[in-house]
């Protein structure tokens, strides 16, 4: 397949999942691709998320936002397919539904609502009575009332997955920079020229920054280029428990619970707005065991293996940023909040796609152009 911009490599800026899908995509397709970064790849958020795939528990509203990532959701076991098939890994991808709890009558009322929606929206699921959610996941507590599965959703092991893509990558041709120094853009009054680091200038004819909440931030780029993006701290932490003894994804108030098939159980997450600030505290430690515990207090017997942060990058409308800025070859892919993983595929394609055919149709509803000068000299004044 043709390049839009033929002469040049491609070069993105940033390895978490969103820059290494687009490298692949895009290596698959034909093209030259450099990734850079200035740590490992598929570290950031997208080592520190869950990997939930959970579109319609997540409750998204944006109807257009909720149809990119259910286009992205049911684009996932190929995907996956196809990392393993170019990797060699094995990629934990577990799409057996999400348990959705009620401990009080207003909370059930509630999920009844949620299943009407989902009937709308052609969605399979099913409402479970109190006997038959402990059956479904006997290690809730015996006070829950009920639950509503939602069939279809799930979650990826987002770390096996970030290695898999690195390797997939590195087989497909990629050459990726790891630990890049004084990384920098460079352009001039009209188009980007390439990606600069210690190692020497790196010309490209096509620059995608995603370089999550830090894309706003990167050296070179061009202020009317910058993306209005900001980070969102998200603590989590895991317990070792026995295999099986959390049977599915499940979310109770407060938290969310994911079982891996290594036997850790990972609960999650806070929504932090304090800057680049990554550290683990006390209280968002305890805001996640006091709702991971009140669901299901079994699990206060385990050991606490590890915790960790993240920073998810946020937009002012919860959308990502994706496609052509105003200088002619540099593009973004950024702003997926809590959405990164699982949008990762239909990112990937759409970013591809506008690099072999420059038709940004489809691109529409998730530009730059939608956020006025107002917003994104907020944006850059919030950064600093």
């Amino acid at each position: 397949m043709t390049i839009a911009w033929q002469g040049g490599d491609v070069a993105v800026v940033g390895a978490g999942l969103i820059g290494l899908a687009i490298a692949f995509e895009l290596a698959e397709r034909g093209a030259h691709v450099r990734v850079f970064d200035r740590a490992e790849p598929a570290r950031a958020a997208s080592w520190a998320g869950a990997g939930m795939l959970a579109p319609y528990t997540e409750r998204i509203e944006d109807e257009v936002l909720l149809a990119l990532c259910t286009e992205s959701l049911a684009m996932y076991p190929q995907f996956v397919a196809r990392v393993r098939g170019a990797s060699g890994f094995d990629v934990e991808l577990a799409l057996e539904g999400i348990v959705n709890t009620a401990f009080d009558s207003a909370k059930l009322d509630a999920l009844r609502e949620h299943a009407r929606e989902l009937a709308q929206h052609g969605v399979a699921h099913e409402l479970l009575d109190r006997e038959a959610t402990l059956a479904a996941q006997p290690a809730l507590g015996r006070h829950v009332v009920g639950s509503l599965v939602v069939r279809g959703e799930g979650y990826v092991d987002n770390r096996q997955l970030g290695r898999a893509l690195a390797a997939a990558c590195e087989a497909a041709g990629v050459t990726i920079v790891r630990e890049a120094r004084d990384l920098a853009l460079e352009c001039d009054a009209r188009r980007v020229l390439g990606v600069r680091s210690e190692r020497g200038f790196c010309a490209a004819s096509a620059v995608v920054v995603a370089a999550g909440a830090w894309s706003a931030s990167i050296p070179g780029l061009p202020p009317e280029c910058a993306p209005p993006v900001a980070p969102v701290k998200g603590q989590m932490l895991a317990l070792a428990i026995p295999r099986g003894f959390v049977r599915r994804t499940t979310w109770a108030p407060g938290a969310y619970l994911v079982p891996r098939e290594d036997g850790r159980l990972l609960v999650g997450a806070t929504a932090e707005h304090v800057g680049f600030e990554e550290r683990v505290t006390a209280l968002g430690i305890r805001k996640l065991l006091d709702a991971a515990l009140a669901a299901a207090p079994a699990l206060g017997d385990f050991s606490i293996t590890e915790t960790w942060a993240g920073l998810r990058p946020g937009s002012p409308d919860e959308r990502p940023m994706l496609g052509p800025t105003p200088r002619e070859g540099l593009l973004l892919a950024t702003g997926h909040y809590r959405n990164g993983i699982l949008l990762a595929p239909v990112t990937a394609r759409l970013i591809a796609e506008y690099v072999a055919h420059g038709d940004a149709a489809a691109l529409a509803p998730w530009a730059l152009a939608r956020f006025g000068k107002e917003v994104r000299d907020a944006a850059r004044i919030g950064e600093a």
